[in-house]
């Protein structure tokens, strides 16, 4: 007898996940994605695997290894039943990205661009290769002799080749093996010479195949042969709640242990030997829990996501120029156009200039006194930092929490930290057992012996690289009563668990259940008494089942929900009795869809709030985030425009987690591409 089929209420966290990056990847099949920008995608979706594995991957499996089953964690699913789902699907993945590669390979060459390997190197481009491996890529190599008698070191994530070297003779056979780590610091794509209209680009990798008899000259071996393998390790930080002076040291150690993890995962070349593969795993220290994935000749497809641009400008997307906002300019101060309303700025259709600029501003105008921001990712070359240095220069006070375990970014914030502090910039590492993911700026004047405040709250990072490339909206305001609340956060910060009280920001992790909660109850107290009702909400990421569970309440009881979700959806949209009221959408495109926008309908006076936090129980529960109400009723009405533009993407939007997973929406009429259509919007707006 058939058990009666039970429908899920949840979608497996690591599972939608994985489901993310197959929308990723899908943008690397894309016929209309421009070529090096599809192989970017690839990068991108490799770069994104590679993380999964160090940190989700590598905490089932701690999981798996413990005496739990996890079942009550994962959804039904055991930990081991779940690794297992896992390397299956990825295996797949890897299978599809593969030969997706292999199509943008031949589509090159159409364009007259040509992968070369060593076996097919031409005489024009000998000489080049010698002297670019004598001189930058030799020097950078470790080569790694294996041996049964030494204690050695492969304690990286790391891609390597692994070389098998023989001998074959009437009075010897024997083989030596040998690990040769691919140089992180050096491009992994060697440009050669043109000739004529044909342009040629090589791996790293096959430069050092290409000289192996440069490397291995210490004996006669009949054959070289080698294969890349890839190895991933548990990325997740050991880390005791303690925000003393000290705390710094205990991060960079915990970066250093980083490396020594253990493996879960290694991606191999399929052709491998067997006694290579063997050697390999034995070295490694590889168990039954740890994913095996075969792969193709060239791992690292992250790399990939800085493939250079060539000559071919028509192979990747065009350069926009952001637009200007109507009110701000460079030119001019920030602060006094910021002094008379509300400004939103949103990058990259919007310059992070404008953020910069008010920083600079403040750090030089004689009647500030005080600078405090939250920093959770700064860019390599930061001039946020840069900014905030200055202001100290100038006399004024200047304070930053600093959050030093922001996941693979705590050696640039450890580094950006100590330049701070060294020129004198107050620094809070914030509370034991709570990340600080909240954007948050604030500047304070004073004007005729009164202070005033100005600030900004954004939806994400500070940094000027991600808002080339992220969608976030910040709103920069005088709201003196919005501000006073922004000015709580810093000393809550300040002064550990001491609780504040808030009207208008919503702040986790003490209230952003509970504000939720009685948002979604209005609009269900507006639907039963016949009132307008409706919620829309734009977010990264939901994954916090008792959220979900109030959005399945409210759907039942007939509340209209749009929602756009770029990456993980536990959520199951659509569901006669349990979601039938909910649609959800996800927009994978040429931007990086990052901000978090909720919209309550609230009978035609919305109520509208933009957020750094994600509904995820560690952006609720576990972590300082913020959120803002938008008063100005004409930036309500801009964010509101934006959404609807994004919801009727009818190019990059796909149905999620319904019957068929990743279908692209096809709409009538027009092709609606948002992106494509808000930076429109927004030109239309700046010419207005």
């Amino acid at each position: 007898m058939n058990k009666k089929y039970i429908q899920p209420r949840f979608i497996n966290r690591e599972l939608s996940w994985l489901d993310f990056n197959a929308r990723v990847l899908q943008e690397a099949a894309h016929r209309n994605v421009p070529l090096l920008d599809r192989l970017r995608f690839i990068g991108i979706f490799s770069n994104n695997l590679d993380e999964f594995f160090q940190v989700r991957y590598a905490t089932v499996q701690r999981i798996a290894q413990s005496e739990k089953t996890g079942k009550k964690i994962f959804g039904g699913e055991s930990a081991t039943e779940l690794l297992k789902m896992i390397t299956q699907k990825v295996i797949g993945q890897q299978k599809e990205s593969t030969k997706i590669l292999r199509e943008i390979e031949k589509e090159l060459e159409k364009e007259q661009i040509y992968f070369v390997n060593e076996n097919h190197v031409l005489d024009e481009h000998k000489v080049f290769l010698k002297e670019y491996f004598i001189q930058k890529v030799s020097p950078a190599l470790m080569t790694i002799m294996i041996s049964e008698n030494q204690n050695q070191d492969f304690s990286d994530n790391q891609s390597f080749l692994a070389v098998k070297l023989s001998i074959e003779s009437k009075e010897v056979s024997q083989n030596q093996f040998a690990l040769i780590e691919i140089p992180k610091e050096l491009d992994r794509f060697i440009v050669l010479p043109q000739l004529g209209e044909k342009q040629y680009v090589m791996f790293l990798d096959d430069l050092i195949r290409y000289h192996f008899h440069l490397i291995f000259n210490f004996n006669e071996f009949s054959s070289i042969t080698s294969h890349m393998i890839k190895v991933t390790r548990d990325a997740e930080l050991d880390m005791e709640g303690d925000v003393s002076k000290s705390y710094i040291n205990k991060i960079v150690k915990s970066v250093r242990e980083r490396i020594l993890a253990e493996p879960v995962r290694l991606v191999y070349d399929i052709d491998i030997p067997l006694d290579t593969l063997n050697l390999v795993k034995d070295i490694l220290g590889m168990d039954s829990t740890d994913s095996l994935i075969p792969g193709g000749r060239y791992h690292h497809r992250r790399d990939y996501m800085n493939f250079p641009n060539l000559k071919n400008t028509d192979l990747q997307y065009d350069k926009v120029d952001p637009v200007n906002i109507p009110g701000l300019s460079l030119e001019k101060s920030i602060i006094k156009a910021v002094d008379k309303k509300d400004f939103l700025l949103y990058t990259p259709y919007h310059s992070f200039s404008y953020l910069i600029k008010f920083l600079r501003e403040a750090a030089l105008d004689p009647e500030v006194t005080t600078i405090k921001i939250t920093i959770y990712r700064l860019s390599k070359l930061s001039n946020v930092a840069s900014a905030l240095i200055n202001a100290v220069k100038n006399g004024k006070k200047v304070l930053v929490q600093i959050e030093l375990q922001a996941r693979f970014d705590e050696t640039n914030n450890i580094i950006y930290a100590e330049k701070m502090e060294a020129s004198g910039v107050q620094l809070i590492f914030g509370i034991p057992g709570l990340k600080v993911h909240s954007k948050i700026g604030l500047i304070e004047k004073t004007v005729n012996g009164k202070k005033k405040r100005y600030g900004f709250i954004s939806t994400g990072n500070f940094n000027e690289d991600t808002a080339k490339i992220y969608t976030d909206y910040t709103l920069l305001t005088s709201n003196q009563k919005i501000l006073k609340e922004v000015n709580k956060v810093f000393n809550f910060l300040q002064v550990h668990y001491k609780l504040k009280k808030y009207k208008h920001l919503i702040v986790s992790p003490h209230y952003t259940n509970n504000s939720v909660v009685r948002l979604i109850n209005k609009e269900i107290e507006n639907h039963k008494a016949g009132l307008n009702s409706g919620i829309r909400l734009k977010l990264n990421a939901i994954t916090n089942f008792k959220m979900i569970e109030k959005l399945y309440e409210a759907s039942c009881e007939g509340v209209p929900i749009k929602m756009i979700v770029r990456g993980i959806c536990c959520l199951i949209p659509g569901v006669k009795g349990m979601s039938e009221n909910i649609e959800v959408i996800s927009i994978v495109d040429k931007y990086l869809e990052h901000p978090r926008v909720y919209i309550f309908e609230n009978n035609d006076s919305h109520k509208v709030y933009l957020s750094s936090a994600d509904f995820m129980t560690r952006n609720i529960e576990n972590r300082v985030e913020v959120a803002v109400p938008i008063y100005d009723t004409i930036l309500q009405e801009e964010i509101l425009d934006v959404f609807e533009i994004t919801w009727n993407d009818n190019v990059k939007a796909r149905r999620i987690n319904g019957p068929e997973q990743n279908i692209f929406v096809k709409g009538k009429g027009n092709e609606t591409r948002s992106q494509w259509k808000i930076h429109d919007y927004y030109y239309e707006k700046s010419n207005k």
